[in-house]
């Protein structure tokens, strides 16, 4: 099965998600959930990432990070490797611990950081684990509102910038936006393929991701995320054999597709590639 694409530049922001295998609880009480804060810190320290909001569940986590360096899947791998063998000892255990690969949605900073951030943190209120948001200590939303300081891998003041100036009348502002978002769309309804969310330039750049297309282990939903659309390989003006090629040559798309792209048969199509192999 077709792994999914994990696309990596500095500056970036992620929603990261695990969950625990077959859904058990990857927390048990709040020891194994202050040991993960303190293995995230090491992270965030090692690989200078920075998180906007983060919430613990019980049986997963959700994660807003921003890496000015990239390298997110080797800061996910010490996150969760480290945890996952420090869980298994403490409570006995072998095996997984997490379900799979982490999740991770490539955000546009400017347009999205606010919603996500509020999605995070109203987690246990919309799972009715508790009856305000105050009552859940293991989200960030009591750095957000100045109940705790904020550790040095925490930035509050860049999120609470969007609502003021003054920091009180933010922190007002912000705890206003949030409960708001109760009765508001999932922002992660409108991601595309599985992988963005919002329009991130750098992510659709091929010359920047030429490595990733072009290996056989990335589903074609993810590749398709990276490229111009199939029509604009038979835009006006173009050689329709040599799009035929090019559209090919990016395995993201089926032949069918192709031919529909450019009004040509399957079989034509099919000549055509072959012709270009010889």
């Amino acid at each position: 099965m077709a792994r999914p694409l994990r696309i990596e530049f500095a500056g970036a922001l992620y929603h990261v998600t695990a969950r625990g295998d077959r859904r058990d609880c990857i927390y048990v009480d709040d020891y194994d959930r202050t040991l993960w804060l303190d293995i995230l810190a090491m992270a965030c320290a090692r690989f200078r990432f920075t998180v906007h909001a983060y919430c613990l569940m019980s049986n997963h986590f959700h994660l807003l990070v921003e890496t000015p360096r990239g390298q997110l899947a080797a800061g996910m791998r010490q996150l969760n490797g480290v945890y996952s063998q420090a869980f298994n000892r403490r409570h006995h255990l072998v095996g997984h611990v997490f379900q799979g690969r982490y999740g991770a949605v490539l955000c546009e900073k400017e347009a999205y950081l606010k919603e996500l951030a509020r999605y995070i943190v109203l987690n246990p209120l919309r799972a009715r684990m508790v009856s305000s948001l105050d009552e859940w200590p293991w989200s960030s939303h009591g750095y957000v509102m100045g109940f705790h300081p904020s550790p040095p891998w925490f930035d509050a003041r860049y999120l609470l910038s969007h609502f003021d100036t003054d920091m009180n009348t933010a922190r007002g502002n912000y705890l206003a936006y949030t409960l708001d978002g109760l009765s508001a769309r999932r922002p992660l309804d409108e991601v595309q393929h599985q992988l963005i969310l919002g329009e991130i330039p750098e992510a659709r750049n091929r010359k920047r991701n030429a490595a990733h297309l072009d290996c056989s282990e990335i589903s074609r939903a993810n590749k398709t995320a990276l490229l111009p659309s199939l029509c604009s390989y038979f835009a006006d003006g173009k050689d329709i054999k040599e799009g035929v090629i090019r559209a090919n040559a990016t395995g993201a798309f089926t032949l069918s597709e192709i031919a529909r792209a450019c009004g040509m048969s399957r079989r034509t199509v099919c000549r055509v590639i072959q012709s270009g192999k010889n």
